[in-house]
């Protein structure tokens, strides 16, 4: 019997190429009631998604508040454990992985948080703070790992001597490239940046955006790039998967995507994109109501109560996520 500190890695049989695989991934988070503290409903955070990334990709995840974006990034990096489904890097299991393997899955695949502040602890330098993944893993001596550290920063737009100042130094964008330097660290394969600019002055977050650009060509990166921001996703992807309510409802190439959305809710999404020419007039699309409850989402599509083409048939039957084009996947029987 092979005991699980030594058995192999669990892997998956077809992952077509891709770096990262997640495979109907569900995560429910249980709402306690009663004396007896039983649950009694479930928060359908993340319910039944699929997607590959290959390497050298960006794939941009976008959608509203709520909408369960950055709990598909946070599950994946087992940060919180997935309800069910499967999540495969180069084919390795991620949610069957033991500690050892997954100390060494988190090598490959690192995290950007959407606070530079909250993201940062205040009583440890810079230095401290982007040298501790190497710290660790083992990495280098103490001489060598104050070395790497200065590189770093430097590589993010830095200075190397800035290693033994504290995070409440630097202004917002500072931090966040400070968050950026201590992903890069050790140099991992996968890179999910949760809302990375979202927290940051407009005038910051084109730079940081051009950071990400640039160190994506350089080391060779690839992107899971979580945003509320359908401009801020244009930018910097080149596939796009447009979430509502824990459901990935369309998929496709960036370009695509953003030339003929199929999705009257990719539709909304883009509407509201500003465009540069003003003598160019954009009719945008305005969703009526709040995005409904993960708790009780509604029958059939859960799009709905907010689609202005919805009819009874909508609400009698859930559309699946289909190819409605080449390479464009939309969960609209409209589509």
């Amino acid at each position: 019997m092979i005991g699980r500190k030594n058995r192999p890695a669990v892997v998956s049989p077809d992952t077509n190429g891709a770096l990262l695989k997640v495979d109907h991934l569900v995560k429910y988070f249980p709402i306690k009631g009663g004396l007896l503290q039983t649950t009694v409903a479930n928060v359908k955070a993340v319910d039944d998604v699929s997607f590959d990334i290959k390497q050298g990709e960006t794939l941009g995840l976008i959608g509203e508040s709520g909408s369960g974006k950055s709990t598909v990034a946070r599950t994946i990096l087992r940060l919180i454990p997935p309800t069910s489904g499967e999540a495969f890097l180069e084919g390795r299991s991620i949610f069957k992985a033991n500690k050892k393997e997954l100390n060494e899955i988190r090598r490959e695949v690192q995290i950007i948080f959407q606070d530079p502040y909250g993201s940062l602890n205040p009583r440890m330098s810079v230095g401290e703070i982007v040298g501790e993944g190497l710290l660790v893993h083992g990495i280098g001596s103490s001489h060598e790992r104050e070395r790497m550290v200065s590189e770093l920063l430097e590589v993010v737009g830095l200075r190397g001597q800035y290693r033994g100042r504290f995070p409440h130094e630097f202004s917002g964008g500072q931090r966040q490239r400070i968050g950026i330097a201590r992903a890069l660290a050790l140099r991992p394969k996968l890179i999910i940046a949760d809302e990375p600019v979202s927290a940051l002055d407009v005038s910051i977050q084109s730079q940081i955006l051009n950071l990400l650009e640039d160190l994506q060509n350089e080391f060779n990166l690839t992107y899971l790039f979580v945003a509320h921001n359908m401009a801020v996703v244009e930018q910097v992807s080149d596939r796009i998967a447009v979430m509502y309510l824990g459901k990935i409802v369309e998929l496709a190439p960036a370009e695509q995507l953003l030339r003929t959305p199929r999705h009257p809710y990719t539709q909304a999404l883009i509407s509201v994109i500003p465009i540069p020419d003003p003598t160019i007039k954009r009719e945008q699309t305005v969703l009526k109501g709040e995005i409904p409850s993960p708790t009780n989402p509604p029958s059939g599509c859960h799009f709905r109560t907010r689609c202005p083409i919805a009819t009874e048939y909508c609400a009698e039957v859930e559309p699946p996520l289909r190819e409605v084009a080449s390479g464009q996947w939309a969960a609209c029987h409209y589509a």
